[in-house]
């Protein structure tokens, strides 16, 4: 039997450790003290928030600051990766991190920061939700008056908690704030998902600007350079200590930058900016989340008829797309009206490309959270529009294309069955087709 006790020999604060046999009372006590510790810190409120500067690398101007979260000082949660160990532990991070937000907020709005100078704000897939405590909500509705945010999603809460994510992005941009997507560079994920954020800022991860090119790093930039021209999106570079690295940044099309060389973090009020305006997130991006795909069809062109015989064979055709391109790491999501029209040989097909897709998604009333082996599940109710759509589409950084048809209703054999339909190619309108069925697939924890 094993037990865990939160010890990092090296600093001496928190770390998950495996430990056995006469050893178990003494580590079950350690990790009972650090929930005890963490309880604490929540129910106080005893987060606090220091502030790193983000600068314009052609200027050196401090044009926005990022926060990030401290501990009690001098204590063995003083650290973020301390706190969020201890909060993975005690299954408390959705808790923590709302904490958090209130201390970013908190003070940043003591510092008067105004709405001129941007202020990222980290968000975890599991805050997504609308159930905030009082004083997070209290923070959060000071700040909207006030404040220019930036909130910091990664991919996770992409897959994590779709609908969740995609109402944020609405609600945050409704009110003037900015969105950017963190860590890219870490998952391949990210790069496919980038569409269904549509970030204002992509920032690369510290490991882009700190380690030596390779033909990875080629791929990542040939996706980022997309999105940016696609989107306006800027993007901001991590970990900069040498004028190498920020050498390197400017390189790779960074425009802001972000490390030791322009300062560590500390308080906000001791290092005001230079200047707020170098993070603009007024571009307009499409984060609109259609009713249903079909509502985009006038877009595509006028929509065509044809039997379900020959809509299999499109769809197939576009399953084989996502597999030729499983380099590229493609998002795949199917609408199949019902759930017994998702049949075991559509089920076999999706397990296939589960295997070698990042995220393979299928909807259809009647399914349940995982239809297949690796694929995600969505529903909705019966009287639901898209209960009379059939819709797949696949989305790469380089390729976009979607089926989307509405059935007509027809009796008699099924393969015979007539729909409208249109084949769309423009990455805009397969996004929204794409984001529209993603806004169903059920949460996970």
């Amino acid at each position: 039997m094993l037990a865990f006790v939160w010890v990092d020999d090296a600093t001496r604060t928190p770390g998950l450790v495996p430990t056995s046999g006469h050893h178990i009372s003494n580590a079950t006590r350690a990790n009972a003290k650090v929930v005890t510790d963490l309880d604490d810190i929540i129910r106080h409120e005893l987060v606090c928030s220091v502030y790193q500067p983000i600068v314009e690398l052609d200027s050196g101007d401090t044009v926005a600051f990022e926060a990030l979260a401290r501990g009690p000082a001098g204590s063995g949660l003083e650290t973020p990766d301390a706190l969020f160990g201890a909060a993975a532990l005690a299954g408390r991070t959705r808790e923590l991190d709302w904490e958090c937000q209130r201390a970013a907020l908190t003070g940043a709005l003591y510092a008067e920061l105004g709405r001129d100078t941007r202020l990222f704000v980290n968000v975890e897939p599991g805050a997504l939700d609308n159930e905030r405590p009082r004083s997070v909500a209290a923070a959060f509705a000071r700040a909207e008056q006030t404040l220019g945010v930036v909130l910091e999603v990664s991919e996770r809460a992409v897959l994590q908690r779709p609908k969740q994510l995609l109402d944020l992005v609405r609600r945050a941009r409704a009110n003037g704030w900015g969105i950017a997507l963190d860590d890219v560079g870490v998952n391949p994920e990210s790069l496919s998902l980038m569409p269904f954020i549509d970030p204002d800022v992509i920032k690369l991860d510290i490991s882009v600007v700190q380690e030596s090119p390779t033909a990875e790093t080629g791929r990542l930039l040939n996706a980022v350079f997309a999105q940016s021209e696609r989107s306006g999106a800027a993007i901001l570079a991590e970990g900069i200590e040498t004028e190498a690295h920020a050498t390197l940044a400017r390189s790779m099309g960074a425009t802001l930058g972000q490390g030791w060389l322009y300062g560590r973090p500390g308080p906000v009020l001791a290092r005001r900016p230079d200047r707020g305006t170098g993070v603009v997130v007024s571009r307009a991006p499409t984060d609109a989340v259609p009713e249903t795909p079909f509502d985009l069809v006038e877009y595509a062109g006028a929509p065509l008829v044809a039997t379900k015989r020959l809509l299999l064979a499109i769809s197939h055709d576009l399953e084989n797309q996502a597999l030729r391109s499983a380099g590229d790491g493609p998002v795949i999501l199917g609408a199949f009206q019902t759930a017994p029209r998702f049949t075991s040989a559509t089920r076999r097909r999706y397990e296939r490309l589960a295997a070698s897709c990042v995220f393979v998604g299928a909807i259809g009333f009647g399914l349940d959270a995982t239809p297949a082996p690796g694929v995600r599940g969505g529903s909705f109710a019966p009287d639901d529009r898209l209960a009379g759509e059939w819709t797949v589409t696949v989305l790469t950084p380089h390729h976009a294309s979607a089926l989307i048809a509405r059935d007509l209703g027809d009796d008699g054999p099924d393969a015979d069955r007539r729909y409208e339909y249109a084949i769309a190619h423009d990455r805009v309108i397969v996004a929204l087709a794409a984001r529209s069925l993603l806004y169903r697939i059920i949460a996970t924890p």
